[in-house]
Formats: structure tokens, C-alpha cells, sequence
């Protein structure tokens, strides 16, 4: 029989737990599925073109970012950079490179923090700070968000949509984990052997030994090439993806069978 000093400790949980906001409550069991299905969050859009997107986080680096720009150059693709606001400082000649190259250049916030501890007011300012310095050198305004480290929520969801973004992840069958330096032949082999219409592939530019990235991608390039995929931003691939959805799945393109991640989504690198 439980004691009377326990009963009013479990009363006074229960009513904690009552008063946490519905939003809180509710973004603990809100899974991939049913982002996707709002629409608010993509991880992959299968398509029936065989396209592809490769998206590179965390940069620019001053020189790692220059040889995967000169890469993609030479193979004529097009990729999507999702930057932090400080390294963009420090770098703009890079971002205006991105533009002249027609990459996509896309928002990663400004420092690189986990979210998961910042309010909602710290979360818009690291996004708008970056998108600032973004506009200004551009002249365009940023669309995607990429949370750092894979960290979303409702929160972080919310914010970002009502800033004008949609909140991008990465097909889970195709994080090269690059940022923890597993050799080259290993990006190789995950980005080759599991490539599907319609995959976000996600690499890093900056932070630990990147010339794995660059030198996994002068193999993936021409292979994928003759394999006939086209190398595509995320919002050409939303574009042809609305054009093109898999056509035994037209009630919702986003679904497919989807590959479980070995580790948590959340699992990242620090930078």
C-alpha cells in the first residue's frame, strides 16, 4: 500500500505533467511520418527521373568548399550548401561562387548550436542572422533549413516555417557520415550502392579530414554519372518531384519503404 507522503508526490507529477504544453507533449511522439505527411519536413522525394541531390553542411570551409565547387563544375552539377551564418563571414567570396555556379544556398543557422536548448526567440535569431548575411551577398532569400546536428522538434519546425522555410533532412540510407572520417572507399560505397531516384545524399565541407569528402567525390561523380543520374538542388528536386511523382504511389509520393537508420537520426558531428 502505497504511503501518504508517495500519493501526493505522484499527484504532484501528474498535475506537472498536465500542465506541459501541448506543443511539447505532442512533438515527443511525432515521428518522420507524420512531418512528411504535412508536408512540413522532407527526407527524400522519390521520383520516377533518375536525379539526385548531394547537399553539403556546415561550410564554407576556405579549402575544402573551392575543390567541391570545382568539382561539381566539372561533372555540371548542381548541389545545395546548407551554411553557417559565422563561416559565411568569414568566406563570402565562396558563397558568391555558389550563386555564380547556380548551387543552392541554403540556411544551417548562424553558430551551429543544438537547438534543443535554445527558445524560440534564439532559434529565429540564428536563422535570420544567417539569412541576412545570405540576402546580402546574394540577393536572395534563403528557403531551406537544415536543423545542425538532425535535431528537429515542433518547435524547431514551427519556427522555421513561419520564417518561410521548409525544413530539410537527408535520406537515411545515404548519410555518408563523412564527418567521422570513415576513409574513403566507405562514402563511396554508401552513396553508389544504395543510390534511388529522388535521394538527398548528405557530406560536409568543413570539419575534420574533408578531403575524404572531395576524394570520395571524384569517384561518385562520373559513376553515378554513367549509372545516368543528373545531379539536381533540393528545390529542383521538390519542382521535378511535383512533375514526376512515382507512379504507384500517388496518393503520397513522400512514402516509401524506408531504410531504419543503423543509429539515432540525431547522431551527428559537433560541427
Amino acid at each position: 500500500m502505497l504511503s501518504k507522503p508517495k500519493i501526493v508526490m505522484m499527484f504532484h507529477i501528474c498535475i506537472a505533467l498536465l500542465l506541459l504544453p501541448t506543443s511539447e507533449v505532442g512533438s515527443q511522439s511525432r515521428d518522420r511520418d507524420y512531418y512528411e505527411k504535412k508536408g512540413e519536413v522532407v527526407w527524400e522525394l522519390p521520383t520516377e527521373k533518375k536525379v539526385i541531390a548531394l547537399t553539403f553542411d556546415d561550410g564554407p570551409d576556405r579549402k575544402i568548399t573551392p575543390q567541391i565547387l570545382s568539382l561539381l563544375k566539372k561533372h555540371n552539377a548542381h548541389a545545395t550548401f546548407f551554411t553557417v551564418g559565422n563561416r559565411i563571414k568569414k568566406n563570402p567570396e565562396i558563397i558568391k561562387q555558389m550563386a555564380l555556379q547556380h548551387h543552392e544556398i541554403s540556411n544551417h543557422t548562424f553558430s551551429h548550436p543544438d537547438l534543443r536548448h535554445l527558445s524560440t526567440d534564439q532559434i529565429r535569431k540564428q536563422i535570420q542572422e544567417t539569412q541576412n548575411i545570405i540576402q546580402d551577398i546574394t540577393g536572395t532569400k534563403p528557403t531551406l533549413f537544415r536543423p545542425p546536428g538532425g535535431y528537429y522538434s515542433q518547435k524547431v519546425i514551427a519556427t522555421a516555417k513561419e520564417m518561410g522555410y521548409l525544413v530539410v533532412m537527408w535520406s537515411w540510407h545515404q548519410d555518408t557520415r563523412d564527418w567521422s572520417d570513415p576513409g574513403v572507399s566507405k562514402i563511396v560505397n554508401k552513396v553508389i550502392k544504395n543510390a534511388r531516384n529522388g535521394d538527398i545524399v548528405l557530406f560536409h565541407d568543413f570539419g575534420g579530414r574533408r578531403e575524404q569528402t572531395v576524394h570520395a567525390l571524384e569517384k561518385i561523380l562520373p559513376e553515378l554519372e554513367k549509372k545516368g543520374y543528373h545531379f539536381v538542388t533540393v528545390s529542383e528536386l521538390i519542382a521535378i518531384r511535383n512533375q514526376y511523382p512515382v507512379k504507384t504511389n500517388l496518393i503520397h509520393p513522400l512514402s516509401i519503404q524506408k531504410q531504419e537508420p543503423s543509429f539515432k537520426e540525431s547522431e551527428r558531428s559537433p560541427n
